[in-house]
């Protein structure tokens, strides 16, 4: 954490300083030979001290506070997972449309002994890299080139793996001229009827249309501080209230979080991140994603197409169901 770029968030302070402390503990114990062994162990009985102030906070991090860490720019994006994740990956472009959105990715990969084909958004690391990548929002020319890719997939007889993380589809007035409803409309649609296997994740932030746009699978999974949600806090508020002060409120009402979405059965599993979020260990989050992902794959190519499909539609259908009690 100390090595972060990004803004500090508030409830990370009380740890990055304790952890700075830390560090200067260390340095001044490691040139300095003479100093007694007492030392070194509270120092040590210190460093646990900082591991159980992290998980405390961790655990208690409202829904508002959770989206804000999945927008750290140092949080790993879909290309960092699929590196870490994939034997073998080659990403594919353009819709065959004459666009090619940089804001989603995709291509062909191997995860274990299993012929993949990935797509997913893609945010930037910084200012100037966001930009390039239109912060993750993708336009038509992105959801069709998404849809292309699966179409191949669905050819050729690849599983279908899609991570989600993004604000929003692309809301511009070119975008509308484009097609950008009709874009996401038809990847719904075409999704349901694919014979392959389909494993959507939500990795950072998944916000309306635009996660939808990739996000319609047999099994939906979760990474453990990522959000999920119809609209952003922030519009919520303005759109209700017409005062952005209300956005914790709204965050509370939306119900974004991992922990919510399972109880609601909009989720099937949540992944557990590293101690500090995924943008702490980026090598271990993949770990836990990639154990997930193949546990998912293996139970699902157990199934007929059919009865995958069946369920696939039944599983959405359920979404939204709820009972009266008089």
């Amino acid at each position: 954490m100390s090595s972060r770029k990004s803004l500090l968030l508030s409830f990370l302070k009380p740890i990055i300083e304790f952890e700075s402390r830390l560090n200067e503990l260390d340095q001044i114990l490691i040139n300095n030979c003479s100093i007694s062994f007492d030392l070194n162990s509270e120092v040590s009985i210190l460093k646990s001290s900082l591991a159980y102030l992290k998980k405390n906070i961790f655990m208690s991090l409202t829904p508002l506070q959770k989206l804000h860490l999945v927008r750290q720019s140092d949080r790993p994006t879909t290309l960092d997972y699929v590196s870490c994740i994939m034997d073998q990956w080659i990403e594919l472009h353009g819709d065959r449309g004459g666009t090619d959105d940089l804001a989603i990715v995709g291509g062909i990969g191997r995860i274990n002994s299993i012929t993949v084909t990935f797509v997913g958004h893609q945010r930037g690391k910084d200012t100037k890299d966001n930009v390039f990548r239109n912060f993750g929002m993708a336009s038509p020319g992105g959801y069709r080139k998404a849809l292309r890719l699966m179409r191949h997939a669905n050819r050729f007889n690849f599983p279908i793996l899609t991570f989600i993380d993004t604000p929003g589809a692309w809301a511009g007035i070119e975008a509308e001229k484009l097609g950008q409803g009709e874009a996401i409309a038809v990847n719904l649609r075409e999704m349901f009827s694919f014979n392959v296997p389909i494993v959507c994740t939500i990795i950072g932030e998944g916000g309306s249309g635009g996660a939808l746009g990739i996000g319609i699978g047999d099994k939906i999974l979760m990474l453990e501080h990522s959000v999920y949600t119809v609209a952003t806090p922030e519009a919520c508020a303005a759109i209700l209230w017409k005062d952005s002060t209300k956005s914790p409120v709204a965050a509370e009402s939306l119900k974004i979080t991992s922990s919510d979405l399972k109880t609601l059965g909009i989720i099937d599993n949540v992944i557990e991140e590293p101690l500090g979020g995924s943008q702490e260990d980026p090598f271990q989050a993949a770990q836990y994603l990639k154990k997930q992902i193949l546990h998912q794959l293996n139970s699902l190519l157990k199934i007929s197409s059919k009865e995958r499909k069946q369920l696939r539609y039944y599983k959405f259908r359920r979404i939204g169901t709820f009972y009266e009690i008089s």
